[in-house]
């Protein structure tokens, strides 16, 4: 007994025809109809009752036919796991430091979970650098906040994120906001900020916001890392603006943190990746895997101010 006759009966099963079976498993119905008789034989019984109206099964066949389904279900779920299991390989994928803290770990135990046999390289750096080392070929993909300088890549908007004004509980002019749920630009323009430097992403999106709230944003100290940029925060030498997932690997009473109200207070995330034609099966398998996971991270609430793009 092979599996193409368990498909092929139950192709003639479900369609009541054996014409129709035929043209649907792209066969002659000739041949169809020779691979049931051989069925019918080896198992010694009468499977199929065959007349002017159609195809129909016996008692014996709808008993067979209910089994048929479930060794091919069975089946099919032995090759989708053996084609996982052997899918192996190399991908290289760049993180800025805010977003791998939302997504690396969670990405790393998804990997390991679906494909252990690809060996994953997590690049976390200022998303200006991904665009450079993406441009050089040096990564596969990289989540990036401006990919207008990504060459010739395929992009796909990931995610959005909302910014927020956070502080230290203990800043001076902090004390007047808290409690607040929501507030404008124009609330902090003179409230002292550490930012990125201007050819960050992130700073052009906070000076746009403030120039379309036609006030300046002051800025008393430049930090290109988030890490030491959050401890200035901590310290209470400066608030700053940045996505929710920048207090990810903070305690939660940590610092302040409140969504700023305007419209162009947001950063999208876009997945910027070498085409489709160049990438290899580990790296197509781990875009999924990385949507997967940023979907799962908002949709259980737990990264701030996030929404997952429409695709």
């Amino acid at each position: 007994m092979e599996l193409r006759q368990l498909r092929y009966f139950v192709s003639v099963i479900e369609l009541g025809s054996l014409g129709l079976a035929a043209k649907e498993l792209g066969v002659v119905t000739s041949a169809l109809s020779q691979q049931l008789s051989r069925l019918e034989s080896e198992l010694s019984t009468r499977l199929l009752h065959r007349s002017a109206a159609g195809t129909r099964a016996t008692d014996a066949g709808m008993a067979f036919y209910k089994q048929a389904q479930l060794t091919l279900r069975h089946a099919d779920d032995a090759v989708r796991a053996a084609q996982q299991a052997r899918l192996s390989g190399h991908v290289s994928l760049g993180l800025a430091s805010s977003t791998a803290a939302m997504l690396a770990m969670p990405l790393i135990t998804a990997m390991r979970e679906r494909y252990p046999d690809v060996r994953l390289r997590l690049v976390e750096s200022l998303s200006g650098n991904l665009t450079a080392m993406l441009n050089a070929r040096q990564l596969d993909m990289a989540v990036l906040f401006d990919p207008g300088s990504a060459q010739r890549w395929t992009l796909l908007p990931l995610l959005e994120e909302r910014l927020f004004f956070i502080g230290s509980a203990e800043l001076p002019g902090l004390q007047a906001l808290h409690g607040r749920a929501r507030l404008a630009v124009a609330d902090i323009a003179g409230l002292p900020l550490v930012l990125p430097s201007r050819p960050h992403g992130l700073r052009a999106a906070v000076d746009s916001a403030f120039a379309r709230a036609r006030c300046e944003p002051r800025v008393v100290l430049e930090v290109d890392g988030l890490a030491v940029l959050m401890d200035a925060v901590r310290a209470g030498i400066a608030a700053t603006v940045q996505p929710g997932a920048a207090t990810a690997r903070l305690p939660q009473d940590a610092l302040v943190r409140i969504e700023i109200a305007d419209d162009q207070a947001r950063r999208l995330n876009t997945l910027a990746s070498l085409g489709d034609d160049e990438l290899s099966p580990a790296a197509l398998a781990t875009r999924i895997v990385l949507r997967d996971v940023a979907a799962a991270t908002i949709s259980a609430g737990l990264w701030p101010g996030a929404t997952l793009h429409a695709s």
